[in-house]
């Protein structure tokens, strides 16, 4: 591994490497990471809610998706409880209550109205006028679908969920095929930290819908290990870096570009092949990502068939995953 990057002030140990129990050496940790404690209180205070307590140019990018209704999410929604299939009246009540919106079509038992599809679709669309509790509304709602086995490849419901995938994509959310909700962009690493990166590694793993949306999200989960791993060894993420630049710096602070393999190491030509192909797929998946524009809906280029990129998107997850586990691996982190 060639010297980390901090002066040598900061290291402690010769040439700035400190033993490890498994008889390795891995670079010491700088003072400068004191500042992880800082970043981990307003995580805390951040936790319920998309917006970072970070000052502008403090940190890391927040993301602020729109709301996930619409009239086609409420359409596509109200679809699973077409002719009185799905949870009970009662659950959608429940369901309505959580998110505020109680008011908007209450259910008669004295004349069994409105339906379930009809109270499903006004509610909805109610929080479309009213977002504040909208992103509660639809999770309460999707525990419910969930729980009845809407997501469960049942064949009649493969249709809704295809739609309602669809319909929450246009909004910027992605729905995985097991019906859990998650913003598609960037991810918000001041209030999410790894467990933010895990998470959407994990869905992406699982996905199938979309492929031309599971390649840009591929790429900002690419983007996001590369600043996360910066954050982690105390180097600050430079001004405005390009996802290149930012992909440099994080894997030569661990070690894992291909020029760092001692010459002496066994197998090291392969080893070297196998980091330069690592960073041939991240970089790919961001140059696809530029061909297809920004914006949501996105289409695959010309020539990038659905299974390709999907290819492509488990690829970059496995570019993502190793290099968390070596960030694991070298920082206890």
């Amino acid at each position: 591994m060639s010297r980390p990057w901090w002066p040598r002030s900061q290291y402690r140990g010769p040439a700035g490497l400190t033993p490890v129990s498994q008889g390795g050496l891995r670079p010491a940790v700088p003072a400068c990471l004191g500042r992880r404690a800082e970043l981990k209180d307003q995580r805390r205070s951040a936790a319920d809610g998309y917006d970072s307590p970070l000052r502008p140019g403090q940190g890391h990018h927040h993301y602020m998706p729109q709301s996930p209704v619409s009239d086609e999410i409420a359409a596509s929604l109200a679809r699973f409880y077409h002719g009185g299939a799905g949870p009970s009246h009662s659950k959608l009540t429940l369901a309505f209550t959580s998110g505020g919106y109680a008011d908007v079509a209450p259910y008669d038992p004295r004349t069994s109205s409105p339906n379930k599809e009809t109270r499903v679709l006004t509610t909805v669309r109610a929080a479309m006028r009213r977002p504040g509790g909208a992103r509660r509304l639809v999770d309460a709602l999707l525990v419910d679908l969930r729980v009845v086995g809407f997501f469960d490849g049942v064949n009649e419901q493969r249709g809704n969920v295809l739609a309602a995938q669809r319909a929450f994509s246009r909004r910027g959310w992605m729905l995985d095929d097991d019906g859990h909700l998650s913003p598609v962009g960037m991810i918000d690493l001041a209030t999410g930290g790894r467990e933010a990166l895990e998470e959407q590694l994990d869905r992406l793993r699982r996905a199938t819908d979309d492929p031309g949306q599971l390649l840009g999200t591929a790429k900002d989960l690419l983007e996001a290990v590369a600043k996360f791993v910066l954050e982690e060894v105390g180097m600050p993420v430079p001004g405005n870096p390009s996802f290149n630049h930012l992909w440099h710096l994080a894997r030569e602070r661990l070690g894992i570009l291909p020029e760092q393999v001692a010459a002496d190491t066994p197998g090291a030509k392969h080893i070297k092949a196998v980091l330069q192909s690592s960073w041939k797929i991240a970089e790919q998946v961001n140059e696809l990502r530029c061909v297809q524009g920004a914006g949501h809906g996105r289409t695959l280029p010309t020539g990038v068939t659905a299974e390709m990129a999907l290819l492509m998107v488990r690829e970059a997850c496995s570019v993502a995953e190793f290099t968390l586990t070596t960030l694991h691996r070298l920082y206890g982190r």
